[in-house]
């Protein structure tokens, strides 16, 4: 078996360059270019994007929408406080979650949400604090959570955000995902109609974000790293325009690593086409790993030792990312969810 140090992908991040509010204008951020083959690094501006790809070419965005999933409620037999996280919905109302404190709640546990509005029983229990919740509610669930719930930012995040809206895609559409796909944060209405006029072809899929995203990478030898499984969905219309894009020679960029990881998954089944399809994935990408799926990836700035900074450095090689890593400290580029732009081209 390979083996491949943690180690080779940590960097020191001052934490002032971690960014906690959205910038006043989604597209004011800044955008480095980075040349896979060359190694190049160029300074740009998120809305010069479109100077860097070609008519032809098809960016792929992430529809998911984040649910309000952070509820705080009581246990109905003492009045305790408890946080709730929904993760990933089991069946009819029966949820994972990731209860804090979590040896508050047994099974058999009642908790208590908005006065009664919501109540969700413990029916049992997971790793890591997780615990599987029964919800009891009269009317419709996502509105429920939309009155009561909170968007579960990121750990880094300490700041509240004003406007909901701004840790959601101007596109956002499918609601499931515990985090935002941050890279298309920085796109507006006005940028993707520019897009479409320049000729530039614009496919979504949808990839439901877990919170398994911001996980460290726990294991010394990445290889031995088991990532937790999100649901993805492509549509036949999707899966034919990208085909076609391929035929005729245009380059598929990934918008964020949650569409890389959805195009990966999907054209490494399928010998490098694209075929509609929803199920889950697990893959790991990193260095070593040869792309069927992308040409070229517009992400943001991760966390060391993560896997996001895995997988960039699996497109452009780990020297590379460090080098623009580094680079992007020593300009005070904005870091995470929040932060500025890579083009990796």
């Amino acid at each position: 078996m390979n083996r491949m140090n943690i180690e080779l992908f940590d960097f020191e991040l001052p934490e002032e360059l971690i960014a906690q509010t959205p910038l006043k204008e989604r597209d004011a951020s800044r955008l480095m270019i980075v040349d896979k083959k060359s190694g190049d690094i160029t300074h740009s501006r998120f809305k010069s994007l479109i100077e860097y790809v070609s008519p032809g070419d098809c960016l792929v965005l992430n529809d998911t929408r984040v649910m309000p999933a952070r509820l705080y409620g009581v246990k109905e037999e003492t009045g305790a406080k408890v946080e709730v996280l929904l993760l990933k919905e089991k069946e009819g109302n029966v949820w994972e979650t990731l209860v804090k404190p979590s040896k508050r709640v047994k099974v058999g546990t009642t908790l208590n949400f908005g006065n009664g509005l919501l109540k969700g029983t413990c029916v049992g229990t997971l790793e890591h604090g997780g615990r599987i919740i029964e919800f009891q509610y009269e009317g419709i669930f996502l509105e429920i959570l939309d009155q009561l719930g909170e968007m579960p930012l990121p750990p880094y995040i300490k700041e509240q955000l004003d406007n909901k809206e701004r840790y959601q895609t101007v596109y956002s559409r499918e609601i499931g995902s515990a985090a935002a796909p941050t890279a298309g944060l920085h796109f507006t209405d006005e940028i993707l109609e520019n897009i479409k006029n320049k000729g530039i072809h614009i496919a979504f899929i949808t990839l439901h974000v877990g919170l398994g995203t911001f996980r460290p990478v726990s294991s010394t030898n990445i290889t031995e790293h088991k990532m937790h499984a999100e649901f993805y969905q492509m549509t036949e219309g999707t899966a034919r325009l990208l085909n076609e894009v391929r035929e005729k020679g245009g380059r598929i960029i990934a918008v964020g690593t949650t569409s890389t990881r959805t195009l990966e998954t999907i054209a490494g089944k399928h010998g490098g086409k694209f075929v509609e399809e929803s199920g889950w994935t697990d893959i790991f990408i990193y260095p070593g790993y040869n792309f069927k799926g992308i040409d070229g990836l517009v992400t943001n700035f991760h966390l060391p030792k993560s896997s996001l900074i895995m997988l960039v450095s699996a497109l452009a090689g780990r020297e590379t990312i460090l080098r623009a890593y580094e680079e992007a400290i020593k300009e005070k580029y904005r870091f995470f969810s929040f932060g500025d732009a890579m083009l990796i081209i």
